[in-house]
């Protein structure tokens, strides 16, 4: 267990080769130059009070607790804002300083409601802290807090901070009459959140915090990241979790379990109950930063929807059956042994999560390969992150980012490009927003208008509003400006780059067909606008890429990566801080359960089943001999399973049934199948045509690790038992016993010791390591002890990169008189891919359906209005949904999420795919879209078939 206990040193830590060495309160001191006299003290265990420092933020010095004395200086300076300088000699503790400190603080103190006792605050107030350090004992200005005036002094006024509470926001509460107006949270939501939506209105003693313009917290342009939270010395913000429960008694650190961003956490208890979640300021991906997902939707975890019993039926639509878990594992190795005696050892197969910890994703692939003797596993990066792996692979050599998310403080250019970071990654997007404010030039490349491209503080220099299926025809057009005007890198290239190939690749992109003004046409974006983002990328200094799933999910993703490759390679933007290729993975451990082998073509380490020496190594370790050929991807099961051949499947926290497209075709395959079993927290949509239902665990109940979007190695650490008795590596491991491939770890850190012996990118990682280091980025290994924080300094994996011929086919998704839109998809900052989790929360209270957005001009043209029911047809399938109009889109373009099942996002997708990797077309599907009064008949029998499961489970025979 560890502290809860944080160490605030005041102010932020100063990076300088140049020490200084002054004197405070006689001791000598060495720090680097530009640290704060705060600070300074700090480290050498000396406390100077303070209330509005902190060392999340810029110095401010308001609250002036924290004056010292300065030998040769006049006055008494804010410790938090004088830097130090050569020979300073500095008194933090002299009789004049206590009797203004006392003085100050009394002050504080005569406004401020005296229910310590009473406070949630009580225990951890920073402000009853500070009273009891400058040794306040009375207090001449009294407050009457129950009548809201003043006792004496102003006898009779009523204190202006008093308001009523503001309950508004389903998480915290705000208490003004507890605010000392010291503007940490004002300052935390502008320096650290960068959403500017609280101020401090009025002057002096009129001076109060305001969300917005005076709006409730609920309805202001407060994002409920926690900042402000965090950052308050009193009960003012406070969370309802701590007013509810009281204070902890015991903290775990664990990490994240929903973005890519995989931010670091402190799990505050009492017992197993999480009083709150706390973001961990030693977090190295986040650094004491939060979004309202990681900090505050964890309700799901102990959600009354929980399934903690294992259930098995013969028939999707007979009841449920409660069983113990020796029936429920034994029944699923007697019907997999059936069927693989049936049909042969290739009818059955598993899918990994991309929510489980690697040992978890590890077990699963090992139990398909060595259990089942067949390489029929597939995971949800399939459908989202596959053309990353192929892309970078066949370029850089390694199948992941080249930074980490640091490096954006060294960028003077960003390029983001069909990626949405302050929605999708929004730890990381105040972390870039923090950079562009800061001087960062932008470029973005999105058919839809998201927030970076306009938010406070921030306008992107040019936005590239390209046709959605025209990824790779931008990416050439850049490519284009940059060969034909002299603006590569040649030195860069000549050094670290295959000869042949870039030659090759610059006779191919510097055809006149790849011009910005012949591709216009066909992208839609202004030649004149493509040639100056190109120009701004090539020459404005340090660039670095960053893309998500608007790029890989298209038929031309892994072009498009290929694409982005070249771009960095060809101006030399690859190898150091500030540059590279940055794919923004959408779930936490997406990088994790690729690093894992889940692929059916690849071991762990991204090692291709073929290589006889690989497998050697593997067949050694596992004492089983492995098949050599690739396996199932996950369509390729839905086809095997619709013509017979493919019959059963483990799957492991995934829901294909709500997140693959077309999913007329999917529930289709998974009806065909004899013996399907899910293992989850929830009965999810896959569940509806499950056979046997295993209980999972949430993140809380786990121990091992998750790999970030920038190749991190985190600890995952349990904060409470699991609520179905078994870890999900244990059952894993439970049934690869009963299917007779032996299993007999007995911790998780003993699978990934052995992930370390097999996985040359893993050798140097353990549990003890990252306990000690924090977290480490693979590469790994004895060449890089601690980890890789940039990858290709010195050269690419591969050795030299290798330029790739990317040419542009248009979709065969085409538009046309019966289906005249295109529709793209995404995610919203407040919900979480398919929403199992965020859904049984809070979270429901700003996003509490999908709906569709349609630019003024298509609705006018269709008789439209604002929250109108509207019908969306495909070539796949119908569903309705209620329209948004909005002019983030540009005319001609439809836009929702995914985010609820009931919403049918997915029945319309179809099955058009990326060419390298099946990765799903989720970002062009050509729609008509029209007002309508009721329900599709997709819908329809959606709501019919959901009651007849829910029937099924509530009449579930317990044994």
């Amino acid at each position: 267990m560890l502290s809860i206990v944080e160490i605030d040193r005041g102010t932020p830590a100063v990076k300088s080769d140049t020490l200084v060495t002054l004197e405070i309160d006689g001791r000598s001191i060495n720090v680097p130059e530009g640290t704060s006299v705060m600070r300074a003290a700090a480290q050498a265990g000396i406390n100077i009070p303070k209330l509005c420092a902190t060392d999340m933020l810029e110095a401010f010095g308001s609250c002036r607790l924290c004056l010292v004395e300065i030998e040769g200086r006049k006055g008494y300076p804010a410790s938090c804002t004088t830097p130090v300088i050569e020979g300073m000699k500095v008194s933090t503790q002299t009789p004049k300083l206590a009797e203004i400190r006392r003085g100050v603080m009394e002050l504080y103190i005569s406004d401020h409601p005296l229910d310590c006792l009473t406070c949630p605050a009580n225990g951890h107030c920073e402000l009853q802290d500070m009273a009891g350090v400058v040794g306040l004992r009375e207090v001449r200005y009294g407050y009457d807090g129950a009548n809201h005036v003043f006792a004496k002094g102003r006898q009779g006024e009523a204190n202006p901070h008093f308001a009523p509470k503001d309950e508004s926001n389903p998480y915290f509460t705000f208490d003004p009459s507890k605010c000392i107006v010291c503007s940490r949270c004002v300052r935390a939501c502008e320096e650290v959140q960068g959403t500017f939506a609280l101020t401090i209105q009025g002057r002096g003693f009129e001076s109060k915090v305001s969300a917005s313009q005076n709006d409730r917290f609920l309805d202001s342009e407060c994002v409920s990241c926690g900042a402000c939270v965090q950052a308050c010395p009193t009960a003012t913000l406070s969370e309802k979790s701590l007013i509810d429960r009281g204070q902890a008694e015991h903290s775990v650190i664990t990490t994240c379990a929903y973005c890519g961003v995989g931010c670091s956490f402190r799990a505050e208890m009492k017992g197993e109950e999480i009083v709150r979640m706390v973001p961990n300021k030693d977090g190295h991906a986040n650094h004491g930063h939060s979004c309202v997902k990681g900090r505050f939707a964890i309700g799901y975890a102990t959600h009354p929807d929980r399934i903690n019993t294992p259930m098995i039926r013969q028939k999707i639509s007979d009841p449920w059956r409660i069983v113990s878990w020796d029936e429920a594992i034994a029944h699923v190795a007697s019907e997999f042994k059936r069927l693989q005696a049936t049909y042969g050892k290739f009818s059955i197969g598993g899918i990994t999560s991309s929510r489980c910890t690697n040992e978890e994703t590890y077990l699963v692939q090992k139990l398909v390969r060595a259990g089942f003797g067949n390489n029929n596993v597939d995971t949800c990066a399939r459908v989202c992150h596959s053309p990353t792996g192929y892309g970078l692979k066949a370029t850089l050599g390694e199948s992941a980012g080249t930074q980490d998310f640091d490096s954006i403080e060294q960028t003077d250019v960003v390029l983001v490009i069909g990626a949405n970071p302050t929605d999708a990654h929004p730890v990381f997007g105040s972390q870039m927003k923090r950079r562009l404010r800061a001087g960062a030039r932008l470029i973005v490349i999105d058919p839809r208008r998201i927030d970076l491209v306009r938010t406070p503080h921030i306008q992107a220099d040019y936005h590239l509003k390209l046709k959605p299926g025209t990824n790779v025809a931008v990416l050439d057009t850049l490519a284009h400006v940059i060969v034909t005007e002299g603006l590569v890198n040649e030195d860069f290239v000549a050094a670290r780059c295959e000869h042949d190939a870039f030659e090759k690749w610059r006779t191919f992109v510097a055809q006149d067909k790849y011009s910005p003004e012949a591709m216009e046409a066909d992208t839609g974006v202004p030649a004149e606008l493509v040639r100056r983002a190109a120009r701004l990328y090539a020459t404005g200094g340090n660039a670095a890429i960053y893309y998500g799933l608007g790029v890989t999910e298209h038929s031309q993703g892994s072009t498009a990566v290929m694409a982005i490759a070249n771009l960095a390679m060809a101006t030399g933007n690859i190898g150091r801080e500030g540059v590279g290729v940055n794919p923004l993975r959408g779930q936490n451990n997406v990088q994790g359960s690729c690093d894992m082998g889940s692929f059916p073509h690849e071991f762990p380490g991204y090692r291709h089943v073929g290589d006889a020496k690989v497998r050697a190594s593997f067949e050694e370790a596992w004492g089983v001999s492995l098949y050599d050929e690739p396996g199932l991807r996950i369509p390729n099961m839905f086809e095997a399973a619709l013509d017979g051949s493919f019959k059963g499947l483990y799957i492991e926290g995934e829901d294909i049934a709500q997140s693959d497209p077309n999913t007329q075709h999917v529930t289709a395959a998974l009806e065909a199948l004899e013996c399907v079993v899910v293992q989850d927290l929830f009965l999810n949509e896959t569940a509806k045509f499950a056979h046997v239902f295993l209980p999972g665990c949430s993140f809380l109940e786990k121990d091992g690790t998750f790999t970030n979007a920038e190749r991190r190695i985190s600890r995952v650490r349990k904060v409470m038992e699991p609520k179905g008795r078994y870890a999900d590596w244990e059952v894993t491991q439970l049934l690869a016993n009963a299917m007779g491939y032996p299993m007999h770890y007995k911790h998780p850190s003993e699978i990934m010791d052995e992930i370390a012996r097999l996985t040359p990118t893993f050798n140097g990682v353990s549990f003890d390591k990252i306990d000690q280091l924090g977290s480490i980025q693979w590469p790994c290994n004895a060449q890089h002890p601690e980890g890789t924080p940039v990858m290709h300094v010195e050269e690419f994996v591969r050795g030299k990169g290798r330029f790739m011929l990317t040419e542009y086919v248009p979709t065969s998704e085409k538009v046309n008189a019966e289906h005249p839109l295109i529709l793209t998809t995404g995610r919203i900052l407040s919900q979480y891919n398919v929403g199992a989790q965020t859904r049984r929360t809070a979270n429901v209270m700003w996003h509490d359906e999908d709906r569709l957005e349609i630019h003024p001009h298509d609705a006018e043209e269709r008789g439209i209005q604002d929250n109108d029911w509207v019908g969306i047809e495909s070539r796949a399938g119908q569903t309705v949904l209620r329209a948004r109009i909005s002019e983030r889109m540009q005319p001609g373009v439809v836009y929702t999420t995914f985010h609820f099942p009931g919403s049918g996002a997915n029945v319309i997708t179809t099955e058009n795919s990326d060419w390298a990797t099946n990765c799903p077309e989720y970002k062009v599907t050509a729609v008509q879209v029209t007002r309508v009064s009721q329900p599709s008949e997709w819908q329809k029998r959606y709501k019919v078939f959901s009651h007849e499961q829910q029937a099924l489970l509530d009449a579930a025979e317990t044994p």
